[in-house]
């Protein structure tokens, strides 16, 4: 598999592009339980599909290099890229697992989204693992599935690269009191231990899908809430967690911070950080966050060096 830091890529994957349109790549037709209960029973579906199993079921939405790596952590060997392929393959025609691919002008997308089909949550359940996918989560927006993929690689690249990491959770719940809504953190979060101490990130994927700018002033406005009437324990965090807004493009990470403060959207209570795709794709973390600074009453872009992050 090609390192991260080999990647020459100048445009994330999981930016938006016109016309994008999610394409069914999966398997018609019909399978029955017991042809996959005899697939088991001859060893054609072994333990590492079902550790597969287990990670689509977490991500909900996920690239076949996104498990590769996520096998890795988990010590399971996926031999290669192809092999790890010829697995999913194998999960997709027996209906286990669906498959997704984007089209636009720009031509076929270069990566394969992988989520549950209905005989992947049967299997979950028999083995009594959490499974709280439906047939309407695969028909989620080519805009919410590119934050749920640049999420996980936010979180893969933490996982990877930084010493300190702890733990993470996909799908954070987080409670706005004033407004009483929960909503979810789209990038997910992770808790960070050095010396006993702890600091958790929460991340924000932003992506310039239709309307963009008023979905981001919406969910401002719920960390706002948030933030304001913090108290430790709220919503799982011990301490006040820090905000990361993982964003398509060095440009975008501007166009994010315009909007914030142009709607005085800012939240006293942190530093907003800002990242991007491509910068989880370096060797260390530790110069991959950003802030916008004051200086003689213009903003100025600068790296936040943070020794936590390294390797």
């Amino acid at each position: 598999m090609v390192e991260d830091n080999e990647i020459k890529a100048q445009v994330s994957p999981f930016s938006i592009r016109e016309g994008e349109i999610k394409t069914f790549d999966g398997k018609d037709g019909y399978v029955s339980m017991n042809q996959i209960v005899h697939k088991i029973n001859i060893g054609h579906i072994t333990d590492i599909h079902f550790a597969i199993l287990d990670l689509v079921n977490e991500f909900e939405f996920i690239t076949s290099r996104q498990i590769y790596q996520m096998l890795e952590i988990k010590g399971i060997d996926p031999k290669s890229q192809d092999k790890l392929n010829n697995k999913l393959d194998a999960l997709v025609k027996s209906k286990i697992l669906t498959r997704y691919y984007f089209t636009s002008d720009e031509g076929k997308g270069i990566y394969r989204i992988y989520c549950l089909e209905k005989m992947g949550k049967y299997l979950l359940t028999s083995k009594e693992i959490e499974c709280k996918w439906q047939p309407s989560d695969n028909t989620k927006t080519v805009p919410m599935i590119k934050k749920r993929l640049a999420g996980n690689q936010v979180l893969i690249a933490y996982l990877r690269k930084v010493k300190a990491f702890d733990s993470y959770v996909v799908k954070p719940a987080i409670t706005a009191k004033t407004l009483g809504k929960v909503f979810k953190a789209t990038g997910g979060s992770v808790k960070l231990t050095k010396n006993t101490k702890s600091i958790q990130f929460l991340f924000e994927v932003f992506r310039r899908e239709i309307d963009w700018q008023k979905k981001l002033v919406e969910k401002m406005n719920l960390y706002k809430d948030f933030y304001e009437n913090f108290v430790p324990g709220d919503s799982g965090f011990s301490g006040i967690p820090q905000l990361i807004f993982v964003c398509e493009d060095e440009k975008n990470m501007a166009e994010c911070f315009k909007e914030i403060v142009t709607n005085k959207l800012e939240i006293p209570q942190i530093k907003l950080l800002f990242t991007t795709d491509l910068r989880q794709n370096k060797e260390t973390l530790s110069d991959t966050l950003v802030e916008f600074k004051l200086v003689d009453g213009k903003y100025k872009m600068e790296n936040v060096g943070l020794k936590l992050l390294d390797m």
